[in-house]
């Protein structure tokens, strides 16, 4: 076993708090912004993280995509400015801890296919959870050195924290 069920919880909470920390440097003009016409807003990018884990974890449980489940928290999350976006990401540290570890180890080694993807739960929670996080984040952190935040840096988008290289 590469990485434990406890420690896959910790790293998803460290997702979770350097996405918080993130959030923390956005200012509101920065909400609206969008690289380019056809790109996600800063403000979009957020609502999509308050679904993706919450709804990917049970899809993995489950075995299958869960579209309707997709679906419902994609309307709600439209609907959400940016402190309940946060509200939303923050109540996700908690949400890891329960739903990860409702996972027995032998669900974890089981094999599913989803997305055309053949696998294991354990992978897939690795390979579609912790690592969206990590892409996400580091594209939000590009959002806001493009809107003006200049003074962050890889400390910020690594680390979770204000600090010199």
């Amino acid at each position: 076993m590469v990485l434990t069920k406890a420690e896959l919880i910790s790293s998803l909470q460290n997702e979770v708090r350097i996405l918080l920390h993130l959030c923390g440097k956005a200012q509101p003009p920065m909400v609206d912004y969008r690289p380019t016409p056809k790109q996600r807003s800063l403000i979009e990018l957020l609502r999509s993280l308050t679904l993706m884990g919450p709804v990917m974890v049970p899809s993995i449980k489950a075995g299958t995509f869960l579209q309707d489940q997709w679906s419902a928290a994609e309307k709600g999350a439209a609907a959400l400015d940016f402190d309940a976006v946060v509200k939303s990401l923050e109540s996700q540290s908690s949400f890891y801890a329960e739903a990860v570890g409702a996972f027995s180890d032998d669900e974890l080694r089981a094999g599913i296919e989803m997305f055309g993807m053949k696998s294991t739960r354990g992978q897939l929670l690795v390979d579609l959870v912790l690592c969206a996080h990590a892409a996400y984040r580091t594209q939000l952190f590009c959002y806001l050195k493009s809107c003006g935040r200049d003074e962050l840096n890889t400390m910020n988008l690594w680390a979770g924290v204000d600090g010199a290289m």
